[in-house]
């Protein structure tokens, strides 16, 4: 079955909504980085939107009634929004899930040492990645360093023209024959992994205390006096710190027609971010939708922030409770009748590595939103499988509202594979199939979109939501 391009059904008008959605969304991944950059910035546009936050909602003990919009935050790196409908919650809600974590380099506790001469911070690679594609790229620090006194230093350098950047350094070609002879997996190990930071000594001042301090680590003391006058952090002050090291520079236009977009952070945030803003033009649903954004998928789901958390039930609870419907039972069949969209990205085919690949059912750029009925590997093994009735009414949905999309699957049988949030949404017994957005270079540095799917993503998710 052969699917169709979604470039060929538009017109000019919608052509140039393709692109200005493409734009906005660019300008969002290109500044958020991290997870909570994303959550904050998620928080402004819902607030903007008329949603209001739950804690705020239930320390006045406010009602809530249909049509009212809330979210929850939870630590600050994941949230849920909910738009209340009118139907009760234990009929269902409809809910879009996605993840905002990506891989990158998390800077250890201990990190800032110096070596011949040079200050390095070690790193700890977070996520699936092949790490030889980490060595020589210009990269960025974002995150936070909590003080003992509470006091939070937001961390972000290497975005702005006059930032400086930083990188992990490779070995020279003419010295690497041992390194070539190395499997790929093996040619950069995770402990090499080191930023370079700097390769100034501190500044000599005649004191006895400083010529003492120059004997030992020059360049170290220098770097932490400029991280000392810039943000006011010690050393120490690293231990409660958390940056990532994330591949500078902003998403891009990629071919010569600007069909595509190259950038940091596609998997998840191509889904998340028009699973949000669908969530935003959603008013007076019957079922309650729901937008889930979660952290840590990229490790397994793990952690107060992930998924396997108990964060999404008792936010549910919470709002039930606000709307005076909230009982142990009510919940439980809230989450047993709820219909679910895992949006995560697909494995867009690659012909320059067609073998991987089993083309009848793999994902192609242009042809719009992707499903996969199942994930996992070697015999879907850690896989969801969604139901035939589910996969049905999906198609009925999306037809319906002339949405272009594409059934896939992971790469060839046994030639690899992964999973996502959706067997976790499962297990409260409800339906749900992995959906998403198809992408080149997964889990490098930089991916590759295409604007077609990420526009048939949000129509997808915004008719999904108004689904009765």
């Amino acid at each position: 079955m052969e699917r169709k391009i979604a470039w060929e059904k538009y017109g000019e008008n919608e052509r140039q909504q393709v692109f200005a959605f493409a734009e906005e969304y660019r300008r969002f991944l290109s500044s958020c980085k991290t997870e909570r950059e994303c959550v904050a910035v998620f928080k402004e546009k819902a607030a903007a939107a008329g949603f209001f936050d739950l804690a705020e909602v239930t320390a006045k003990g406010t009602a809530l009634k249909p049509g009212d919009k809330v979210y929850v935050d939870n630590m600050g790196k994941n949230m849920a929004l909910y738009v209340i409908g009118s139907e009760p919650f234990e009929s269902g809600m409809n809910i879009l899930g996605a993840h905002i974590d990506s891989p990158r380099l998390d800077i250890k506790q201990n990190p800032l040492y110096e070596d011949t001469g040079l200050a390095l911070l070690d790193t700890h690679y977070y996520g699936g990645l092949k790490k030889y594609q980490w060595v020589t790229i210009p990269l960025a620090l974002h995150g936070v360093v909590v003080k003992k006194d509470g006091t939070v230093v937001e961390i972000n350098i290497g975005e702005k023209p006059d930032d400086p950047v930083f990188g992990v350094s490779d070995l020279l070609i003419h010295l690497a024959g041992e390194q070539m002879s190395k499997s790929a997996a093996k040619a950069v190990e995770g402990e090499d992994l080191n930023i370079l930071v700097g390769s100034m000594p501190l500044p000599a001042s005649g004191t006895e205390d400083n010529q003492k301090k120059e004997k030992k680590k020059k360049v170290v003391e220098n770097i932490l006096q400029v991280l000392n006058e810039r943000y006011g952090i010690e050393e120490e002050d690293f231990l409660s710190a958390e940056i990532e090291a994330v591949p500078a520079g902003e998403v891009r236009d990629y071919g010569l027609d600007g069909s595509m977009l190259m950038g940091y952070g596609h998997d998840d945030r191509v889904c998340a971010y028009p699973s949000f803003t669908a969530i935003l033009e959603t008013d007076a649903p019957k079922r309650t939708s729901v937008c889930l954004l979660v952290d840590k998928e990229e490790i397994g789901s793990v952690g107060a922030t992930g998924m396997q958390s108990r964060f999404f039930e008792n936010a549910t609870a919470e709002v039930m409770q606000a709307c005076g419907q909230y009982d142990e039972l009510r919940l439980r069949r809230a989450l047993q009748h709820s219909r679910a969209l895992s949006s995560d990205v697909s494995a867009a085919f690659d012909p320059n590595y067609p073998s991987v690949m089993e083309k009848k059912n793999a994902a192609y750029f242009g042809k719009g939103l992707v499903f996969n009925k199942f994930t996992g590997s070697r015999g879907k093994s850690g896989s969801n499988d969604a139901n035939a009735e589910y996969v049905a009414h999906v198609r009925d949905v999306m037809d319906g509202a002339g949405v272009y999309f594409q059934t896939a699957e992971l790469g060839r049988v046994d030639a690899g594979g992964g999973g996502t949030i959706a067997y976790i949404l499962g297990n409260y017994n409800m339906q749900v199939i992995d959906s998403g957005v198809a992408v080149l270079n997964m889990h490098a540095p930089w991916e590759i979109i295409s604007k077609a799917d990420l526009y048939e993503a949000r129509c997808g998710y915004l008719a999904f939501l108004k689904d009765a």
